[in-house]
């Protein structure tokens, strides 16, 4: 062990060893990865969602999953909520639709998966240290960077320490986390032997069962929801096919007569009373006779990143939202990406202190709006299942102050492809194409009540007082390769075919298609300097059109309708932030 790394990651989990295998790639940075447990061990969060693959890809460590045969490939999920057909859909459904070309994950057994991508980061060169745990850090006293100390006393000298170690409160921030949404959750799950594929339920809806290929299953019930995943596990020293079997619910219901999951026949018998579900698991039996749990997990530090303490935190120890569509590790993997690109900026470019401040704020600015958006659309998921269940104290406990405005169907389809922007609730949001800012156009309508304001078309609108803008560089967080918008339009149709073939053959193609996050993007970044409390409102000039923006907004005020009349869709988006952060003066009609 050396006294000093440029790097050190807290945490070998996907998230950190693939931070690890990204810089070793990219090359000219020490790592050093300290895991407090030895490889292989036991994990939950078994099933994934698509944009994992595109950064495995990166990374290098796709092939050796592939290559491996702890995996299932995973095209798309069945949620059976309501008594009617489910809710079934491929990973990027309109788009797979359209080209043709699936969208996947995998499904995996995570103490092989998890080994695979630990090993893979050593095999780059990092340095990896299992069994050894980090018990606290704190700023150098003679420069940027972290003292870490170990729980045996020894301590390691950083340039960057980056928190990649789950659940645990951060040793970083010196906070507890607060919790993203309103109500509390409990997981218990077994593994079992003796399942049927979930693609191989009858009716006409399942869109899987004619090419066998593999969905996640969930599966509402009274008290909560279950899900149902193949994971392919060595039993008695062969390789067979289990399928984890897990109940998501409140923890009071537990103390309920005749609910406590945690007793494996109650478990057993309550699974098999769930419907759709019980078609699948008339025969099965289980690997092991302890249920396993995992509570209080939907969680959220205030920051995930600081320029002048040279931190960062990803996965969940940033965050984590909900189980329901297999988002957390494709999330802590596109941080990792994320992060590489800002240890990479931050250490060899040729950047000022200011420019730099601004690609740090990019990650925790993004981010943040990434997991609000993600958990406010689940919370409306769930009040929508909730108004379909008036007599679940479960179901009625989750989501009921959901936002208005996203549909069912919609939100269902943008939660299960997770590639989406921090605009994912404006995406979703009905009525809000390019004439969503009409003056009586939903979103307005909404603002101005809200807001006590009288806009018309005449309404004069210019920047408030003390906004001020800073042109430069930024990082296009959270930067999801391969992934085309909800309107496929903005990309051209070279860029889409390229896609296209990505997804095909990620591992032989992953050249056709660019990382967002491969270059730095020329933005504006609106603020008010000298209040830190204030928010930043960033805009790429490539996809946002801010500097067309900034040019109309900075000549003084301008008529409402001469300002929106020709704005484009990312030009709207970056107006709507600037409303809600307070920075646009409407004044006096004309």
């Amino acid at each position: 062990m050396r006294p000093y790394y440029d790097v050190v990651i807290m945490g070998g989990g996907p998230g950190g060893a693939t931070l690890a295998a990204l810089l070793m790639r990219q090359g000219g940075l020490s790592v050093a990865v300290f895991e407090k447990e030895e490889f292989p061990r036991e994990h939950i969060g078994e099933s994934f969602a698509h944009p994992l693959i595109p950064v495995l890809e990166e990374s290098g460590a796709l092939e050796k999953v592939l290559a491996s045969d702890c995996w299932v490939k995973k095209f798309g999920g069945i949620f059976q909520w309501r008594g009617e057909d489910p809710h079934v859909a491929f990973f990027d459904h309109d788009n797979t639709v359209r080209d043709g070309a699936h969208r996947w994950a995998v499904h995996a057994n995570r103490s092989e998966f998890d080994a695979i991508l630990l090993d893979h980061a050593r095999d780059c060169g990092a340095e990896v240290f299992e069994g050894v745990s980090v018990s606290d850090c704190s700023p150098l006293a003679d420069g940027p960077g972290q003292e870490v100390t170990l729980k045996d006393g020894r301590t390691v000298r950083a340039g960057y320490f980056v928190d990649a170690s789950g659940r645990r409160n951060s040793v970083v921030t010196k906070k507890k986390r607060e919790w993203l949404s309103g109500y509390r959750n409990i997981a218990i799950w077994q593994h079992y032997l003796g399942g049927k594929p979930t693609q191989s339920l009858e009716g006409d809806w399942n869109i899987f069962r004619e090419h066998d290929m593999s969905p996640i299953g969930c599966f509402a019930f009274r008290d909560g929801w279950c899900w149902y995943i193949p994971v392919p596990k060595i039993i008695d020293g062969e390789r067979v096919v289990t399928h984890s079997i897990g109940i998501v619910t409140d923890p009071g219901i537990l103390k309920q007569p005749g609910t406590d999951f945690t007793d494996a026949e109650v478990f057993l018998r309550t699974i098999k009373e769930v419907p759709k579900l019980k078609e699948l698991i008339g025969d099965i039996r289980p690997v092991g006779d302890k249920m396993l749990t995992a509570t209080n997990y939907s969680m959220i530090n205030d920051r995930f990143a600081d320029f002048d303490g040279r931190w960062i935190l990803l996965g969940d120890a940033s965050y984590f939202v909900d189980p329901l569509f297999s988002s957390g590790v494709a999330f802590a993997t596109n941080q990792a990406r994320a992060a590489a690109a800002l240890i990479r900026h931050s250490s060899g470019s040729q950047m000022s202190e200011e420019e730099l401040r601004g690609l740090w704020e990019d990650y925790d600015t993004e981010w943040h709006g990434m997991a609000s958006s993600f958990a406010l659309s689940i919370d409306q998921w769930y009040h929508a299942i909730g108004k379909d269940n008036p007599e679940s104290v479960y179901w009625n406990s989750r989501g009921t102050e959901g936002p208005a405005g996203p549909s069912h169907e919609k939100t269902f389809q943008a939660l299960l492809n997770t590639a989406f922007t921090p605009d994912l609730l404006q995406v979703l949001a009905q009525g809000e194409g390019l004439a969503g800012l009409r003056v009586d156009g939903p979103f307005m309508t909404a603002f101005a009540k809200a807001n006590a304001l009288e806009l018309t078309a005449d309404t004069k609108v210019s920047l408030k007082e003390g906004v001020a803008v800073l042109q430069g560089p930024a990082l296009d967080i959270p930067g999801f390769k391969a992934a085309i918008p909800p309107n496929p339009d903005l990309v051209s149709e070279e860029e889409q075919q390229a896609i296209k073939a990505y997804w095909e053959d990620p591992v032989r193609n992953g050249h056709l298609v660019e990382s967002p996050l491969d270059r730095p993007l020329d933005c504006h970044r609106f603020h008010i300097p000298g209040d830190p409390e204030a928010v930043q409102v960033r805009g790429l000039d490539e996809r946002d059109g801010a500097a067309d923006l900034w040019a109309r907004l900075r000549g003084g005020p301008v008529l409402w309708s001469e300002l929106v009349q020709d704005l484009h869709e990312g030009q709207e988006r970056l107006l709507k932030r600037l409303l809600h952060a307070g920075m646009l003066e409407l004044g006096d009609h004309a």
